[in-house]
Formats: structure tokens, sequence, C-alpha cells
């Protein structure tokens, strides 16, 4: 970030402005209270502001507003590299309770509850795959693509996501990332998929080790896997450079056991490697519960994880304003395209693989947006919660707030 002398303003980003006359929600901007500072966040980066810059009721004065648009700071960042979500494998080896992609609980209690079909992604539909992402790329001028490797289990199909990657690279500069429970990653497979463009690789921890080989269990004898995925990620990062995502899910499971999981993955890990982030489990509409609210002390909580985890070496996400999906967020499909293993499409990952959410085919396009309209799910409209929005927004912004605040008092923004 950089101090622009003639606004009086920090700033990251500058972008040509959008037009006049967007009010902060619709734009997807946020205004925020720190302890001696206002922030904003937009779509085009983050603006320190001083009183000054503020109405008494908290919205941004006309000349701070000004300034801003013509720094960028309202323009969303140009979108550079079609984004293609692939489902190598619907199966999963895991048996998580709060799984989006359960169709019910385990009503034996054990871990193996029900999914969505078993399907596997071959070699003929990489080719309709790949032919449809061609013409979408070059419907919009993208000359770059972006591809997660997705579930169930990616790595359940190791060959279906390295000849993907393999492939891809015939029609266009091609990067990759992957989510994945991590607990089939060996080190020649990391190394393999390294080599075909994998760049980092996202995985999650169900709290400390006790309460994550309680919850996030083998799906065929109920086994725990704290320890696997750790060694896992230690090893694959001995023989790759990858970088590592770790999602932190918190529920009332959990809670109580973060800092420690915390701690414990500083130890073990390479923070410089390591993103971390925390999230809190919603209800998918399968029977999962979460009890633990965005109120009390959770808000506290996040603050205090987000900043022992900064002191420890790893990198926490800045906050930002509220951005459109490019998969999800575009009704046609015009930057990005989530596919399933049999090669329908669906508008979010959630949907994926779910009777009746398909929005169409590769091998013949999206479907009419008159047919779909109901099937066009968004980032988190699966999920539900026992609150309203404003609690949920007052939530988000108390951390956020906490965040930014810290970051700069200590150097790091």
């Amino acid at each position: 970030m950089s101090i622009d002398q003639a606004t009086g303003f920090t700033r990251q980003a500058a972008h040509a402005a959008p037009s006049a006359g967007t009010d902060l929600a619709s734009s997807g901007a946020r205004l925020l209270r720190g302890e001696r500072t206002w922030w904003f966040l937009g779509p085009g980066g983050i603006a320190r502001l001083a009183d000054r810059h503020v109405t008494p009721d908290g919205g941004l004065r006309p000349e701070a507003e000004q300034r801003l648009r013509a720094s960028g700071m309202f323009t969303p960042a140009t979108v550079r590299a079609y984004a293609l979500t692939v489902l190598t494998s619907t199966h999963c080896n895991l048996g998580c309770g709060y799984c989006f992609q359960n169709t019910a609980q385990d009503l034996a209690g054990g871990s193996r509850p029900p999914r969505i079909a078993r399907t596997r992604l071959t070699s003929e539909t990489i080719t309709s795959i790949l032919g449809f992402t061609e013409r979408q790329m070059a419907a919009v001028g993208l000359e770059r693509l972006r591809i997660l490797l997705f579930g169930g289990e990616p790595l359940l199909n190791p060959r279906g996501c390295l000849e993907l990657l393999e492939r891809a690279a015939d029609i266009a500069p091609t990067s990759a990332w992957m989510i994945s429970n991590a607990t089939l990653l060996t080190p020649s497979l990391a190394r393999r998929l390294h080599d075909h463009g994998l760049t980092s690789v996202q995985v999650t921890f169900d709290g400390d080790r006790d309460d994550h080989d309680r919850i996030r269990v083998g799906r065929a004898d109920g086994s725990g896997t704290f320890d696997k995925i750790v060694r896992n990620v230690v090893k694959a990062s001995e023989v790759t450079p990858l970088r590592w995502t770790l999602r932190v899910n918190v529920s009332q499971e959990t809670f109580h056991g973060v800092d420690a999981l915390i701690d414990r993955l500083g130890a073990t890990l390479d923070p410089a490697r390591c993103t971390l982030y925390f999230a809190r489990i919603g209800d998918v509409g399968v029977g999962y519960a979460n009890s633990l609210l965005h109120t009390g002390e959770l808000s506290s909580a996040f603050t205090r994880w987000q900043r022992r985890a900064l002191d420890l070496g790893f990198t926490v996400n800045r906050p930002g304003g509220r951005k459109t999906c490019v998969t999800c967020g575009h009704t046609d499909g015009r930057y990005g395209a989530v596919v399933s293993a049999d090669g329908t499409l669906a508008s979010c990952w959630e949907t994926a693989g779910k009777p009746d959410w398909e929005v169409g085919t590769v091998a013949d396009g999206y479907l009419p947006s008159a047919e779909t309209g109901d099937r066009w799910i968004a980032c988190q409209d699966l999920y539900s919660y026992d609150e309203d929005a404003r609690t949920l927004a007052r939530f988000r912004d108390t951390v956020d707030t906490a965040l930014l605040d810290h970051l700069h008092e200590t150097g790091r923004l």
C-alpha cells in the first residue's frame, strides 16, 4: 500500500473509475469504524480514512467518495483467467456429517452418511469439458485458465486430475489449485500434480486432534485422520513448493480446541507457506446443526485466533469488499463454470452432482435462463443460520475491523 499525497488516503490498487452514483451496498463496498480510523473496503482495494471523510451517520462525504472513485477503489479487478471447477470424483473416502454433498445423516450413527451419486471423470468427458471451456473462453476473450480440482475427494481419481491438467495446457496457459482432504496425497503424486501446474491445496481441520479425529473420519472404518493429513502435508512440502490454505471448521464441537490447534500446526508445518482461516459451519439442510451462534464470544475468539496465527507466521487473508464470484455470480457462466464428473453443469460447487440442480451440460452448453432461474445458486445460498442477516453482518464487520486495526498497528498492512 502507498500514501496518496493528493488525497491523504492510504490505498491499494488503481483502476479506471466506474460510473458515478453507485451506493456502497450495490457497489460491494463496506465502511468500517476502527479504533482510531475508518476503513473503506471496496472492490478495488482498501483505504484508510479520517473522521473528516465520513458523515456523522457513517456514510462517505461526497468529496471522499469522489476521490475513492478516482483512485479505482470502486472498480472490481479485471477477470484475467477463466475459472473452471471440475469434480474428478463425486465419491469421498471420509464420512463428515456436515458435508453439503450428503443427502441425509447416517441413521446408524456411523461414518457413512448417504451421498450424491458416485461418478468419475473419464477421458471422454475431459474432451467434452475442454471443448466447452475453449468456447466459453473465446466468447469473453480470456486466454488463461485457472482450474480447481474438486470432489468428493479429487484424489480418488488421480489419473483424471493429471490428465485434465496435462490436456488443459494444450488449450491455454493453465494453473490449478485443489480442495482435498489430503489423506491420499503422497509425495510422488504431489510432485506430479505440481509439475502439471498445481500451485496450492486447501485442506480442512475440524478443530484440534481429538475433535478432528471424532468428526473428520474415514468412511470405511470411522478412523481418525489428523496425523495422516499433517504428515502428508509435511511430506508434500518437502518435495514441492506447494502452498497450503488451512481451513479451520468452527462449531460447538471444535470451538474450545482451536487455540491448541493453531499452536500445533505452527509447530508442525511451515507457517510461511500456509494461509490460515476460520469458518463457522452452517446448516446445509442434511440434518446437521451447529448451535454456535455469531454472538457472544465468537467474534473475540476469531480475533484472538487470527492474531495468534499472524504471530506464528501464518498468512491471514485481508478483509475486502463484497465481490461477485466469477463462477456462480453470472447466470450465463461467463467467466467460469462448475462441471461434475459426468459433464453436467452446476451454478456452484454446492449443487454439483445433485439431482434436479443441473443448469446444462458441457456437450450442449447452458440451458436457457428461464429454465435455470430456480437452480442457479450462488455462494452460501444453501447455508442457513438461526440468526438474521444483521447479526451475521455485525459479526463479520467486528472481526474484519479488528483484523485491519491489528495489521495496521503492527505494520503488516
